[in-house]
């Protein structure tokens, strides 16, 4: 189910054994618990793992639950690097998730030394041979070691177990951060909403829209450096970005650009 209204879409399925979108409330005590639904940010990281250049960011729409919420809690004994020990503590996983994620990307205006690299096929033709291949970097869900799978699909294709369930609401939750590349402050903030999730679907709010009495600045930060970008101004890239918009060029001979 593609929005028309959307440029720059797609659509893709990430599911693994386990999942942990950590609640900040609860790492304070040195143990986490996961929240129930994946937030924007990690999913943001998801499709980011797939495929990114520092050219364009990439908005997350909407996510669809597809398996019912259930979780199970691990005993972890993570490293103490106080006194080189180690404590026992409690780690709450999401059990079996899998998601339909349905994402966008825009172009950064924050990068103008990437304005030669701003093609619009270009970028959507490589983040579909990268879904198809399942990433260019290791998939997971919310920290390193819920190890996570990624696969072209059609949005609200297959039954969900919350189907014409209702509206479910789910509390104060972590919507994402604010980084000084997207944004353009030397700031890191940290932005919070209130997810409603009808019939399994939750609708993201982009960043810019977010609730600002719920944004925190949390510190300094400067934007990342990258060396500016040349190469569409090569003839043989040129030639090839030609030959994929007439069809006659397979778009993974650019999966490495």
């Amino acid at each position: 189910m593609h929005d028309s209204r959307i440029r720059n879409q797609v659509s893709f399925l990430v599911s693994g054994r386990y999942a942990l979108f950590t609640d900040p409330i609860t790492r304070v005590g040195g143990e986490k618990s996961t929240y129930q639904l994946p937030t924007y940010q990690a999913l943001k990281g998801v499709i980011e793992s797939v495929y990114w250049k520092p050219t364009i960011t990439w908005i997350i729409d909407r996510v669809r639950v597809l398996n019912p919420i259930r979780t199970e809690a691990k005993h972890i004994r993570p490293i103490n690097f106080s006194d080189n020990g180690n404590t026992l503590s409690i780690y709450t996983y999401l059990s079996e998730p899998a998601y339909q994620v349905q994402a966008h990307f825009i172009f950064n205006e924050n990068r103008p030394e990437f304005e030669k690299d701003r093609n619009e096929n270009k970028h959507l033709a490589i983040a579909k041979r990268m879904i198809e291949r399942g990433g260019r970097r290791d998939i997971f869900l919310g920290t390193r070691e819920c190890q996570a799978y990624v696969e072209p699909c059609e949005f609200g294709s297959e039954a969900g177990f919350y189907d014409g369930s209702g509206v479910m609401d789910f509390g104060l939750m972590l919507h994402g951060f604010d980084y000084p590349d997207e944004t353009g402050r030397d700031f890191l903030s940290v932005r919070f909403w209130w997810p409603r999730m009808e019939s399994g679907i939750v609708v993201f709010p982009a960043p810019s829209a977010c609730d600002d009495s719920l944004r925190r600045d949390l510190r300094p930060m400067k934007k990342k450096e990258f060396s500016a970008f040349s190469g569409l101004e090569e003839p043989v890239l040129q030639e090839l970005l030609k030959e994929v918009e007439t069809h006659e060029l397979d778009t993974g001979s650019l999966r490495d650009l």
